[in-house]
């Protein structure tokens, strides 16, 4: 990125306190040891830090400037800039970056699946264009609008993943980002106990469209019943696909084995084709349809995007699959809610060669939902085969009642930390077993799969 001083003061509404507003921006950070030349720092006000204690850190790092809001006037020769909160300043900033780029930019939001659909948006998209995505999960508040600083005269697309867990963050993140097009993939129960209802979950995602021009489009998992309920009363197109008849992308003989799955992929007016996905689940083929479907709308032929969603490959901690002295590990540690958690139930369900051995760990943020959402994951991985049950934390401790309301005999280890699952673990699996790993990101089951590793 290259923004002048100057600009970026235009931008946020702030004031040059000192320096020369002609200094070129090369960069935005909101992590002061990411600081290199040519930077903006963007200091941010935490629960525990203040970031503001290091902004003559980033100048000796080679800052080009930053902002604060704990001055109002200072003397230097760098370029401090003034601005009433830093937060909304980023997103300003973010904002008018943005806004050089007259690109078709695909919006992804939904409660769980946002980052493998938006990998595999990205991927059909990149069977014609040069796509810029989201990294990693940068989709919040300060992650999105970071985002934006890495669009470039190269980039003919771009899809960004959009994450919300509060009322009016999606409105904020749709005015950063402005997408033509948008994918909501479903609305479960996630960050319930913020958003109250997911009848609210749904007002607040759908602000996703609320920079919508004429020919935008919003493409909607029609297997979700809150998003089939949609059905004819949105004022802008929109894009159905999912399994039912009446979908406008639809999969059909889909088969799930040998870790992959494939179905047919049926569309209004045009040949069915064959999807061939080298990864396990039902949920992958939701992702692939999404992929699919808003590849063709921007005139990706769908064979090439077919053949690119082949190349598709799972991120870090989302589904990997390991086989370790013959036990299959299936690591989706990176987070978890009541909807992923049941369709990785489905994925170990898949797995007859031994046991299904199934370790969960809370759900966070799920409010007065919690104990009901923990206790039917549980009735799930009875309903689903589980023979060996681990939980951890004080949360899953009503994901074993909920598997014993189902199968009083089947076999549960409650759990307090993931030291003891991992030591559990190691003291029975055996050739032929396959194990899921499961919990929120601040559960940290990721070290349960490293010690199995």
């Amino acid at each position: 990125m290259e923004m002048t001083v100057q600009k970026i003061v235009a931008a946020c509404g702030g004031k040059l306190l000192c320096g020369n507003p002609d200094t070129l921006v090369t960069s935005v950070v909101t992590d002061s040891r990411e600081v290199a030349g040519g930077s903006l720092f963007v200091p941010l006000k935490g629960e525990k830090t203040d970031a503001h204690t290091f902004l003559h850190a980033a100048f000796a790092s080679g800052a080009a400037t930053v902002l604060t809001q704990e001055h109002t006037q200072t003397e230097a020769e760098e370029a401090w800039i003034a601005v009433d909160s830093t937060q909304p300043a980023l997103q300003n900033i973010a904002a008018a970056y943005r806004q050089r780029f007259p690109i078709p930019v695909v919006g992804i939001t939904g409660s769980v699946g946002k980052t493998t659909t938006k990998e595999m948006v990205a991927l059909a998209l990149a069977a014609r264009y040069k796509v810029m995505k989201t990294r990693g999960n940068h989709n919040s508040q300060i992650g999105l609008p970071l985002m934006m600083f890495e669009f470039s005269g190269e980039h003919e697309a771009a899809v960004v993943e959009m994450g919300i867990s509060d009322f009016g963050e999606m409105a904020c993140l749709a005015r950063v980002a402005e997408p033509k097009y948008a994918v909501m993939t479903n609305i479960g129960i996630t960050h319930i106990g913020q958003l109250k209802t997911q009848e609210n979950i749904l007002g607040e995602k759908l602000h996703i469209t609320d920079r919508f021009t004429q020919g935008s489009v919003l493409f909607l998992n029609g297997d979700d019943p809150m998003l089939a309920g949609l059905r004819g009363k949105t004022t802008y197109e929109t894009v159905f696909y999912g399994r039912a008849p009446w979908c406008d992308f639809r999969a059909e003989g889909i088969t799930v084995q040998k870790e992959t799955t494939t179905f047919r992929c049926l569309a209004p007016g045009r040949e069915c084709v064959d999807v061939n996905l080298p990864v396990l689940g039902m949920h992958h083929v939701l992702d692939a349809l999404a992929g699919l479907a808003v590849a063709e709308r921007l005139g990706v032929p769908l064979d090439r995007a077919v053949t690119a969603l082949g190349d598709y490959r799972p991120l870090t901690m989302r589904q990997q699959i390991y086989h370790v002295n013959e036990v299959t590990v299936i690591d989706d540690s990176y987070n978890s809610s009541p909807d992923a958690a049941k369709s990785s139930l489905s994925v170990l369900a898949g797995f007859r060669t031994g046991r299904r051995v199934a370790v969960l760990a809370d759900m966070l943020e799920l409010g007065e939902y919690s104990r009901q959402a923990h206790f039917e994951v549980g009735v799930c991985a009875a309903e689903k085969g589980v023979d060996i049950l681990l939980t951890v934390g004080p949360e899953a401790k009503a994901v074993a009642e909920g598997a014993r309301s189902v199968r009083s005999g089947i076999d549960c280890r409650v759990l307090d930390n993931n030291d003891q699952a991992a030591a559990e673990l190691k003291s029975f699996l055996s050739s032929g077993d396959a194990v899921l790993v499961k919990g929120s990101r601040g559960m940290h089951t990721d070290e349960i799969v490293r010690a199995l590793l």
